[in-house]
């Protein structure tokens, strides 16, 4: 009975921690709710299926600290909003674009690991019942191509696991964008196929972006194990020059792929400056959207075609 008492204090008190790290827990987006999706159906013959990255802080709800965030709060919405808008015009090309609002973890978890796994799993329940609505509403059986930034890479990677053998196949490629896929990743979803190239299908794209491997954060890349140059589709150590436009200045940089530690080295870069709360100097994390944009989109259009002749032949 001691023992009994014991363990059920030891429960009560590591529930009690894990509540006040979470704190407050804003309403569950709905997703037949409209207002809960970014959507552009534009009649294509393929879908992108896009999960966002940390775009919202943490905010208040009366007097408590929310560290998740409030899908119908017009503020947080907003900042959601602008890289859905963003991703869908610069990457989309001729697919149709799904995004969908969720409650995120906000930028501040991510300095407390222990902070962020306790929180994760609201901002992956939401992610995953979208993911479930988009199939049953919205996809109507197209092949689909399915990308997340960061936080949201982590989430699609859990929708990989999940993911069953008549869905995959539909399934033209995957990018891990900013984010690391681990062994146990791999061990625990086979459907994870390293892309070789610039044209294979039902394949997961990855690259994490620094000046050098000395610039990493572990919490975004330690462990990765995939990792392919995002602008000469190549796995091995062949170094190519791409051009980057941001605002008025123009920069001439190289890529090339770091095999040891399955990192995207790039060269020439201006600004070191690092991101906000998990930064370093030299780690291009925040860089990774706005660095290969084009090279991305050519990529997303040249793998739709190779999986629509795949199904001709």
């Amino acid at each position: 009975m001691l023992l009994g008492m014991g363990l059920l204090l030891l429960f009560s008190s590591w529930a009690d921690g894990r509540d006040s790290l979470i704190g407050p827990i804003p309403p569950e987006p709905v997703y037949a709710d409209s207002s809960q999706w970014f959507i552009r159906d534009r009649g294509g013959r393929a879908d992108l299926f896009y999960i966002i990255s940390t775009e919202t802080g943490d905010h208040m709800i009366g007097d408590d600290t929310c560290h998740l965030a409030d899908t119908y709060d017009d503020y947080l919405r907003g900042r959601m909003a602008h890289e859905m808008h963003a991703v869908d015009s610069f990457y989309s090309g001729d697919c149709n674009y799904f995004s969908p609002y969720y409650r995120q973890v906000s930028m501040q978890s991510w300095s407390s690991m222990e902070a962020t796994l306790a929180r994760l799993p609201v901002a992956l329940s939401d992610v995953r019942r979208s993911w479930d609505f988009y199939l049953e509403h919205y996809n109507q059986g197209r092949p689909f191509l399915i990308a997340g930034y960061s936080q949201g890479a982590h989430a699609m990677i859990d929708i990989l696991r999940q993911m069953p053998d008549s869905i995959a196949s539909r399934m033209v490629a995957a990018y891990v964008i900013g984010y690391k896929v681990t062994q146990e990743d791999l061990d625990a979803c086979p459907l994870i196929r390293p892309a070789q190239g610039e044209t294979d299908t039902g394949v997961t794209i990855c690259f994490n972006s620094v000046r050098s491997v000395e610039d990493t954060i572990p919490v975004v890349s330690g462990g990765n194990l995939l990792c392919i140059n995002p602008v000469n589709w190549r796995t091995d150590t062949a170094s190519t020059s791409f051009v980057v436009v941001d605002h008025e200045r123009v920069d001439t940089l190289t890529a090339q792929c770091e095999p040891e530690n399955h990192l995207v080295l790039v060269g020439g870069y201006s600004d070191n400056s690092p991101m906000p709360v998990i930064g370093v100097p030299g780690n291009y994390h925040h860089r990774e959207l706005k660095f290969y944009y084009p090279y991305i989109c050519q990529n997303i259009m040249d793998r739709v075609a190779a999986y629509f002749e795949k199904k001709e032949e």
